[in-house]
């Protein structure tokens, strides 16, 4: 299928793990994407890896740490210089550490936020009167933490949940205003390179994903960063219509109101 043909898109954080997928999507759909990370090295090594696959017209990349002030203004006139235009911007990119009560700090809490929320936001404001000139459209990429978060992910859960009210509140009043749908995927728990490293920090064997408690996996398995990649592509593509404001929640059981577990397991 080529449902992104000519869509000119940026997905941040797309040298690994779930915005790598979406990039590999995008191409695959017939896009042309800007690759944003923050290593050197690995946003080089994704980009030659594409550019082996899909005509170098249709890539570009970028190294930009998100918290510096003009990110949003580099990463957009990067995509410009590029493509020519801006029809999709994927705000994927998030920091992700441990924290609680006790051990978040004001200066890691404000970084959390600078990163999960406010680059985001600042991304979209950039870019919003080019989207309305394509009657573009913004996905986020948020996570079913933001609901709530696990007890030791407070800071970063907080920062998921400031950008799923922002997904929502922009959905409405950018789509009426300029056209341009704001929607939102939050995924569950996803098999990704850094999801892999962090359980083996945490003791865990390196084959850990393939003996999960059923209460956490009821298929026997994590999701995979090609199935979230396969979502984003609809929200992306005009296929979706004039669905706007909208958070989908892609995880493989109820996180809301799910019936109390029979197995205690953890993992």
């Amino acid at each position: 299928m080529n449902r992104l043909a000519g869509k000119a898109i940026i997905v941040t954080g797309s040298s690994t793990g779930i915005g790598k997928a979406i990039a590999l999507r995008c191409l695959q759909e017939g896009g042309s994407v800007l690759i944003h990370g923050l290593e050197q090295e690995l946003t080089q090594e994704t980009y030659r890896e594409f550019c082996d696959l899909f005509s170098s017209h249709n890539v570009s990349m970028l190294v930009q740490d998100l918290a510096t002030p003009d990110c949003a203004d580099k990463i957009l006139q990067h995509a410009l210089s590029a493509f020519g235009k801006l029809d999709c911007v994927v705000n994927n990119a998030a920091f992700v550490a441990a924290s609680n009560l006790q051990s978040t700090d004001a200066a890691f809490f404000l970084k959390m936020l600078s990163i999960n929320s406010l680059a985001p936001f600042l991304l979209i404001k950039a870019a919003l009167s080019h989207l309305s000139q394509t009657k573009g459209c913004v996905l986020n990429i948020g996570s079913v933490n933001a609901y709530c978060g696990e007890p030791n992910l407070l800071a970063y859960s907080i920062s998921k949940g400031a950008l799923m009210t922002m997904s929502r509140n922009l959905g409405d009043t950018l789509f009426r205003e300029n056209g341009v749908r704001v929607n939102q995927i939050n995924p569950g728990w996803v098999l990704t390179e850094n999801e892999t490293k962090r359980k083996e920090e945490h003791g865990l064997p390196p084959n850990w994903f393939q003996d999960l408690p059923k209460v956490y996996a009821p298929s026997g398995r994590i999701i995979k960063p090609a199935e979230i990649a396969a979502a984003a592509a609809y929200w992306l593509s005009d296929e979706c219509g004039p669905i706007s404001g909208q958070v989908v929640d892609l995880e493989q059981h109820p996180f809301i109101g799910r019936n109390p577990p029979k197995d205690k397991s953890t993992i």
